[in-house]
């Protein structure tokens, strides 16, 4: 169960709301009262910030206790079909070594006429590897422990133009270090150690509804990126493109069907942490990174449904693979994965989710903010 964090402010913001309410006393009262109302509250210029902080379990993190602080809010309260800006702290600490903390937003510019959007994530932790390519990944016992630690930085500034179409320069910039090896086989003569810096552009295609929960529309995400030797990469110089395109529709009431196809292309020398993997996002169900090649490209079909009041589900279906060249490409190495999740809406097209998947020899279960695409 999630609990919330009450600071003085707040509790004073929720009298107020419901003044008109019978009040309720002790801190039991306290935390339904603070639920009922934190998806009612009206967007404003400043972010209106929610705590959350609860358990979670999944295979790569142990059992752990997380924390999320996520806030949103409008840049022209008065435009109702302008979507929503918002950001998030997170951050969280679990048995197997790990640790994470970040930061993560999307600013939306009145008329929606830009957007930025903004990631910093540092990770430290206890997990494993098992090797480049299908053949590497599909047996176990390649498996191999190692503590990754791990600092992203992620940014893009976006232009609207005629339909819907976004465009604009990105960047990012990787440091990261594997150390604490069980056994070297598995990586070969792979860099264990290093950062990379790039830049590139991307284009969008974007009429949902909403950023957080769309009910309709589709997104669609092309983005270049380049990182040649003279940005500061001396151990690598490589390139990718990454493809992703999202559709929502609705079925029938509180129920939206949700469909993403998605690849990810790497050419040159691409370091290890920066190859294409299976896991994390819309395939569930997959160690996070087992499988990794230069190539990925993955498929998924999800129904998600309003229950009762703020709780849904969701179940899905996926498949995917990685692959080193296009002729590697074949129907056996086809991962598979089906997968079913709770939702509990506690703001405003904002839900926290509970997904266990269920692929290939494998199942993992994740908690997280939002949905997953």
């Amino acid at each position: 169960m999630l609990l919330p964090l009450l600071s003085r402010a707040e509790s004073s913001d929720i009298s107020t709301d419901s003044a008109a309410a019978k009040p309720r006393h002790g801190l039991v009262g306290r935390v339904i009262e603070y639920f009922h109302q934190s998806n009612k509250r009206a967007l404003t210029r400043r972010p209106n910030f929610t705590p959350l902080g609860g358990p979670f379990y999944s295979s790569e993190k142990g059992l752990g206790l997380g924390i999320v602080i996520a806030g949103d809010y409008s840049t022209c309260p008065t435009d109702s079909i302008l979507p929503a800006s918002n950001i998030s702290f997170t951050g969280s600490l679990s048995t197997k070594k790990y640790f994470s903390a970040g930061l993560e937003g999307v600013h939306v510019f009145p008329r929606d006429t830009r957007r930025i959007h903004y990631n910093v994530d540092f990770v430290s932790f206890a997990t494993y590897f098992w090797g480049i390519g299908y053949k590497w990944g599909n047996n176990d016992a390649n498996k191999t422990k190692y503590n990754l630690f791990e600092i992203t930085v992620t940014g893009d500034y976006e232009w609207r133009l005629p339909n819907n179409i976004f465009v604009g320069p990105m960047f990012e910039v990787t440091y990261t270090n594997a150390h604490g090896i069980s056994d070297y086989t598995p990586w070969g003569d792979a860099v264990l150690r290093y950062c990379t810096i790039s830049a590139g552009f991307l284009l969008h295609s974007d009429t949902r509804d909403n950023l957080t929960y769309p009910n309709k529309g589709h997104l669609l995400e092309i983005m270049q990126l380049f990182s040649p030797h003279f940005l500061g990469n001396s151990d690598h110089s490589f390139s990718s493109t990454e493809i992703g395109y999202n559709i929502y529709t609705p079925l029938w009431k509180g129920s939206v069907l949700a469909a993403r196809v998605h690849g990810k292309w790497t050419y040159g020398n691409t370091p290890w942490g920066k190859l294409p993997f299976l896991g994390g996002n819309a395939m569930r169900g997959y160690y996070r990174g087992r499988f990794r090649d230069k190539c990925e490209t993955d498929i998924t079909v999800e129904l998600r449904q309003r229950v009762y009041r703020r709780s849904g589900i969701a179940v899905w279906g996926s498949a995917g693979t990685v692959y080193h060249k296009f002729k590697d490409l074949s129907f056996k190495r086809i991962l598979p994965e089906v997968g079913i999740g709770y939702r509990w809406e506690f703001k405003k097209n904002s839900n926290v989710r509970f997904d266990i998947g269920f692929g290939k020899h494998t199942s993992g279960f994740t908690f997280g903010l939002n949905e997953a695409f």
